[in-house]
Parts: C-alpha cells; sequence; structure tokens
C-alpha cells in the first residue's frame, strides 16, 4: 500500500486525514462532555467513559476504511497479540487524559500514532477542548494549528548546555524524577497532562521531559512521532533506542527532550 506523503513540509494529504480523524473524535468526546457521562472501571481499575468508547469506534471505523491492510491497537478494546511484531500497525488513544476528562480540565487529547519497523514515524493529537491540533511526520516536519485555523511549523528549542526547561506530569511526580534531573541547571518547572507534555518541547514551551514510571505504548506513539518530526528525540532511561512493538505494549521510562 502506498499512503500519499507530502515531503514539502506544508501540507500532507496523509496528515490531513489523521487530522481530520482526531478533530471528529474530538467532536464525539466533547459532545458526551456536554451530555454528562457514567465512569466505569476497567479491570486494572482506569476509568473509562462512554466519551472514550465513542471516540475510539469512529477511529478505528475510519482507519480500517482508510488503511484497510494496516493493523490498529487501541486502549480500548486493543488485542494484545501479534499486532505489535508487524511491519507496521497504528497505535491509539481515542482519550489520552480520562481522569482529566472526568474532573472537568481541558488538557485531555486524542492520540494516533503510526509505527513502521518498530519507530513513530507519524502522529497526530489533537485538544478538544482548545481546539488545537498538533501533527507531524518524518517526511513533513511538525506543525501546530489553533483554534483559528492558522497552522505554524514547530521545532525544539536549541541545546542550551546543561540548562533545561523540564516538563513533568501533574500527577505521577517521584522521587526518581527528582533524581534523575538533579544534575540539570533546571530553569524551569512546566506540568502538564496527557500526551500534550510531548507538544511542549516540539514546539519549544520545554526542553526535557523525563518519566520514570510506567506508560502504555499507546500513550506515546503520537506525541514521539511528532517530537521526532520537530527534531527532537527520546530514549530509554539507558540511553538505548525506545521501539514499538513491546511485549504487551508496556513501556518502561524514558527521556523524551532535545
Amino acid at each position: 500500500m502506498t499512503m500519499q506523503r507530502s515531503i514539502s513540509g506544508r501540507k500532507s494529504p496523509f496528515l490531513e486525514q489523521l487530522a481530520t480523524i482526531a478533530q471528529e473524535a474530538g467532536r464525539l468526546i466533547m459532545q458526551a462532555r456536554a451530555a454528562g457521562f457514567a465512569v466505569e472501571y476497567k479491570e486494572d481499575r482506569s476509568p473509562v467513559t462512554h466519551a472514550d468508547e465513542a471516540a475510539n469506534h469512529y477511529i478505528v471505523g475510519q482507519l480500517e476504511r482508510l488503511f484497510p491492510a494496516i493493523p490498529t491497537v487501541s486502549e480500548e478494546g486493543a488485542k494484545l497479540d501479534a499486532h505489535g511484531q508487524r511491519e507496521r500497525f497504528w497505535l491509539i488513544d481515542p482519550l489520552d487524559g480520562t481522569k482529566s476528562f472526568i474532573r472537568g480540565e481541558d488538557d485531555f487529547t486524542v492520540n494516533i500514532g503510526l509505527i513502521e519497523r518498530r519507530v513513530p514515524v507519524a502522529g497526530v493529537i489533537y485538544v478538544p477542548a482548545q481546539e488545537v491540533m498538533y501533527f507531524g511526520s518524518d517526511e513533513a516536519g511538525a506543525f501546530r494549528r489553533g483554534r483559528d485555523g492558522q497552522q505554524q511549523p514547530i521545532r525544539v528549542n536549541a541545546p542550551r548546555d546543561n540548562k533545561r526547561a523540564v516538563i513533568m506530569s501533574k500527577h505521577h511526580a517521584s522521587p526518581d524524577l527528582e533524581a534523575y534531573i538533579a544534575p540539570y541547571e533546571v530553569t524551569e518547572k512546566v506540568q502538564a497532562s496527557s500526551s500534550l507534555k510531548f507538544c511542549y518541547v516540539a514546539e519549544g514551551k520545554a526542553d526535557l521531559y523525563p518519566r520514570t514510571g510506567p506508560t502504555m505504548e499507546w500513550d506515546t506513539a503520537a506525541g514521539h512521532a511528532i517530537l521526532l518530526a520537530a527534531g527532537g528525540k527520546m530514549t530509554m532511561l539507558d540511553g538505548s533506542p525506545f521501539l514499538y512493538g513491546k511485549e504487551g505494549f508496556l513501556n518502561p521510562g524514558f527521556i523524551a527532550g532535545v
């Protein structure tokens, strides 16, 4: 299968397709929030709502229609089988930051990432409550589109010796994390939820996003792809490559940054 990707850095039909899917999923999420929703709990005690399920159903259906040869792996209803070992597959988190969504906050996201040969090559992150879209690919570059529809290329900051603005989770601070950033001259600590942390590094609002605890591959794939497209990097804590299709799609700690 051949995908349409632009290498001009300005318009990518492929990324526009993904952005349209993410935006519509975001509309369904906001519709569910306005209507009211019940909260249920999965086996691992993580919350799930009708908004998660509606967005997941829409995204999976659209990707299967447009790209039938590429399997999908999603947080909601993911089949943890051999998908991760295939040449190419989607990783989807239809509502990243469900806890923030439940609390009525505005920094939850829709995440769609494409993996090829264990590396993220394209990603879209949409912030429905803010109407902001981040997207990028290895061939088209990385972009931010605001509420006004204006699209701008984004790029990570240039390295500044040992100085780093560090972005951290609102809800997952730990002594291990503080120990990791201790050698740096931390100029600022920025807090954010969900995959927005990757976006803030990609657009230069922060320089370093360390995560010492576990995550799932669908939590990181889209943001990782956008960060790479913006000139950033992401590794395991020991500096080794951060790859996808791992057993159970479980991530160890990582460092994302410039």
